[in-house]
Formats: C-alpha cells, sequence, structure tokens
C-alpha cells in the first residue's frame, strides 16, 4: 500500500498522519510547517509535532552521513530545495483559495450593491405609470431608437441648499395624489372634450399684434393659466412679459426686468403670479397684480433655455446653457439643487416635468433627451435618435408619452412604459419644431413651428394645419377642453383658433 504526502504529492519517505485533518504527510515537511504555522495545513486547526502519529513502513537503509563533498550531500542539498518549494508551492495554493473566495464575495457585494442601485432608478421610472412598474431599459438592435439606461452616471452635485426630507416628501405626497386621481380618471375622455370632427373645423377667428414691440419683433414663448385658459402669457424679443386677457381682449400687464428677450413663460396655476426666463441668466417672479417683479432666482451661470413648474406650484425647473439643471424655491428664489451630467459636458436646450413631479426630461444641444429622478438627482434614462439640438419636449397628461422634436424635421413620440420609440412622425424637409403641447386630457398633440399641426393621439393622424403666420411659430396651447386653440409666433401675432 502506498501513501502519498498531502504536501508535496510524493510518496513519503517517513509517512505519518495528523489526527486533526487524518491526512498523511512527509514528516519532515509537516514539521517544517508547524515549525512555521503552527496549524495543519489543511484546514487550519491548531496541530503539535507530539500529535503526529507515525505510519509504520518498510524502509531502505539510509546510507552514512554524507560529506559536504561528496555526491550524496549534493543530492540532500538538493532534498532541502526540493522540499523547501514543496512548501512554498502549498502555500501560494492555499493564498489563491482565499484570494478566490474574498474576490467571490466581493463580487457578490457589488452585484448587489448594483441591484439596489438599479431597483431605485426603476422605482423613480415606476411613477409613469399609474398601475405598474416599468420595464427596465433593455437592449435592442441599434437600427431602432429606444431608451438607452443610464443608470448610475456620474454626476456633478454643486453645494446648494440641499433638498431635505421635507422637501422630498412633500413631493412625494402631490406625487400620489396625482396618481391616484389619474386612476380615478382612468382613460375616460371629458365629456366636455371637443370632438376631433369638430377640431378639424378650427379656423383663425383673432390676432393680436400690438402686445410687444415692433422694433424688436417677435413672440418667443407663451403658455396660458391651467385655471383659467383665457388669461394668456406670452414672452418677447423685447425683453418684456405680457399678460393678456383673451375675452377683454386687452393687455392685463407689461412686465419689465430682463436684459436680453424673454425664451420662456409659465403662468401660475392658483396665484397670479407668472414666471419667466431670459439668456440674461436669469429667472424672475412677477406678480400679475403689482406688475411688479417679486423674486430673481439666480441659478445660472449662462442663458436659461427651459422653465417647469413643479405640480406643488412652489418650485421651478430650470436647464441652461450651462449645462446644469436647476431645482429652486419660488418662495425663497434659493437653489435648492443643481446637477449636471458630467459625462456629457453639453448645453441644455429645453426641461419639462412630468405630470406626476418626481421624474423630469431635459433636452441637450447633441441631440439627447434624458429622464431623471428628481429625488435622486440621477439620470434614469435617456432617449436617442434625434439629430441636431432638441427644441422641445412635453409630456401627455396621463403620464404615459413623451413627444420630442429637435432641429431634424421630425418629430417622435416615446412609451415610458416600455422605454421605447414607438412612432416617428417625419416632417417635410427643413420643417422647423418650436413647440409641443398635448392639450390637458392627452388626447391631442399640437405642433408649433413653420406653421401649426394639432395630431390626435394613439391613431397620430393629422387633424388641423394652419399657415396662417407669417414668421416661424414659437408657441402653441390649446384653451380648457380644447375649445380653442392659440399660437405666438415671430411675426409678433398671437392668434386663436375656433369654430
Amino acid at each position: 500500500m502506498s501513501w502519498v504526502c498531502a504536501i508535496s504529492n510524493e510518496v513519503p519517505e517517513h509517512p505519518c498522519v495528523s489526527p486533526v485533518s487524518n491526512q498523511v504527510f512527509e514528516r519532515r515537511l509537516i514539521e517544517k510547517y508547524i515549525a512555521e504555522n503552527g496549524t495543519d495545513p489543511m484546514n487550519g486547526q491548531p496541530l503539535s509535532e507530539e500529535q503526529l502519529v507515525d505510519i509504520k513502513v518498510s524502509h531502505p537503509i539510509r546510507p552514512k552521513a554524507p560529506s559536504a563533498t561528496s555526491i550524496p550531500a549534493i543530492l540532500k542539498s538538493l532534498q532541502d530545495e526540493w522540499d523547501a518549494v514543496m512548501l512554498h508551492s502549498f502555500t501560494l495554493r492555499q493564498q489563491l483559495q482565499t484570494t478566490r473566495q474574498e474576490l467571490s464575495h466581493a463580487l457578490y457585494q457589488h452585484d448587489a450593491a448594483l441591484q439596489s442601485h438599479r431597483s431605485t432608478h426603476q422605482r423613480a421610472l415606476a411613477t409613469l405609470k399609474p398601475q405598474a412598474g416599468l420595464v427596465a431599459p433593455q437592449a435592442v438592435p441599434a437600427s431602432q431608437p429606444t431608451a438607452a439606461g443610464a443608470g448610475g452616471e456620474p454626476m456633478e452635485i454643486s453645494e446648494q441648499v440641499g433638498m431635505t426630507p421635507e422637501i422630498i416628501q412633500k413631493l412625494q405626497d402631490k406625487a400620489t395624489i396625482l396618481t391616484t386621481e389619474r386612476k380615478k380618471r382612468g382613460k375616460t375622455v371629458p365629456e366636455e372634450l371637443v370632438r376631433a370632427e369638430d377640431l378639424s373645423k378650427y379656423r383663425q377667428v383673432a390676432s393680436h399684434a400690438g402686445l410687444h414691440s415692433a422694433s424688436v419683433p417677435g413672440i418667443l414663448a407663451l403658455d396660458l393659466c391651467p385655471s383659467d385658459t383665457n388669461k394668456v402669457l406670452t414672452g418677447g424679443a423685447d425683453k418684456n412679459v405680457v399678460v393678456f386677457d383673451k375675452n377683454e381682449e386687452q393687455i392685463v400687464a407689461t412686465l419689465k426686468g430682463h436684459t436680453k428677450k424673454v425664451t420662456s413663460v409659465i403662468y401660475h396655476p392658483s396665484q397670479s403670479v407668472v414666471f419667466s426666463a431670459s439668456p440674461d441668466t436669469t429667472i424672475r417672479v412677477w406678480s400679475v397684480t403689482g406688475g411688479n417683479c417679486v423674486q430673481v432666482v439666480r441659478a445660472h451661470e449662462a442663458g436659461v433655455t427651459g422653465l417647469s413648474l413643479h405640480a406643488t406650484g412652489d418650485y421651478l425647473l430650470s436647464s441652461s446653457e450651462d449645462q446644469y439643471w436647476a431645482f429652486s424655491d419660488i418662495q425663497t428664489g434659493r437653489v435648492l439643487t443643481k446637477v449636471t451630467d458630467e459625462s456629457a459636458g453639453c448645453a441644455l436646450t429645453c426641461a419639462q416635468f412630468h405630470p406626476d413631479g418626481l421624474i423630469f426630461g431635459t433636452g441637450t444641444a447633441d441631440s439627447q433627451i434624458k429622464i431623471w429622478d428628481l429625488k435622486e438627482r440621477t439620470n434614469v434614462a435617456n432617449f436617442p435618435g434625434h439629430s441636431g439640438p432638441v427644441t422641445s419636449i412635453a409630456f401627455s397628461e396621463n403620464g404615459y408619452y413623451l413627444a420630442t422634436s429637435a432641429q431634424d424635421s421630425s418629430l417622435k413620440l416615446w412609451d415610458l412604459r416600455k422605454l421605447k420609440n414607438f412612432k416617428t412622425i417625419t416632417l417635410d424637409n427643413n420643417y422647423e419644431v418650436k413647440s409641443l403641447m398635448f392639450d390637458q386630457s392627452g388626447t391631442y398633440l399640437a405642433v408649433g413651428g413653420s406653421d401649426i399641426r394639432v395630431y390626435i393621439c394613439k391613431q397620430w393622424s393629422e387633424v388641423l394645419n394652419f399657415t396662417d403666420h407669417t414668421g416661424l411659430v414659437t408657441g402653441v396651447a390649446f384653451g380648457e377642453n380644447a375649445k380653442f386653440l392659440t399660437s405666438a409666433g415671430m411675426d409678433r401675432s398671437l392668434k386663436f383658433y375656433s369654430l
């Protein structure tokens, strides 16, 4: 019967067995190992030389002790070297096994951390769909534009006031209320909503050209008060913000203070307050009744390109050529957080809140649409497919669809539940899109640019086309229940369309 040493994998000359691991060893090797480590090399348990049990085998007659110059002395020297190599090799094998186990454990922890990070992003995107979570971004063929997951991209967050737990809770509570209201409404269309066949009969019924200065012509921004769509707000190349009453057909207020043209305006839904943004780097909060500026928000170091009011009515989202988006408190004028996508290094061209307010979209000068989680301040998805700077983005009221446009004469529709481009409307060659707007029910989509077009959602068929403006159309908006449509353009006119 032959024995094999567990250290050298050779037949031992003086075999012994360890009672701790029941393994056979060459005695001189195991004694050296015990002298260095004091443990059994197989299981790491304490072991002493006294515990070793010799195995009786017949031994060949050993020669007398060799002299230092004899061949046997050289052989013994080689034997000692071999023993040392065997011990070192065994130690290395043990270290390799330990390293493998540690690496495996570290990879498992890293994977678990990534899963947790991904879950956070998916929870943010889940707010897009009232009744179920969203499908996470999936890899698809490059020929089909779709959402590219961007979870965990490095972001640079400047030192700001910060998103306190109270603010985050306030945002979450509002989103919960809005989602509940949307579920109650379901898919039913308001009975008062104008039908498509009636909408197709709309014609221009009024045009007003005296709102802004003729010396620097052009209306660059348009908005209606959500709670009273007869109140119209415009921003002009003449640096002024104008509030107009549709029913009275007269200017309510002309608000002056910007030092450059006004490119974005918003009407507060429940207060007599309006907001404006300009390439002069400022965002201004105006009192309509007082006719004065009550707050100046200095969130950016370059021109402000986009503005969106949060559903709470207390916070503003802004985008800028300085590559940052900012979230600001309209009461204090303080910037709560300001974030840039450091990996992109590109100016932002527009910004828009999702109806529930927990996520929002931004457009970039390099044709990207990015979806952001407001609470986590992270980029959770990207929508590639356009070419040229993004000019406008709009979320539908039900939160399912996102409409986008860029300087590529096309209109893209995205399903936020599948994070996928499901429809591309190719417009005329060199067609410019400057404004996109869904009506309050999410049934119609208006497009303003080289002309005005209205599409009915789901079918995405064109039901209206107006060419009344003599210049580029910069803003379109629906009245309550789509009872009228309004537009503004570079020809300095504000127009209304209805039956």
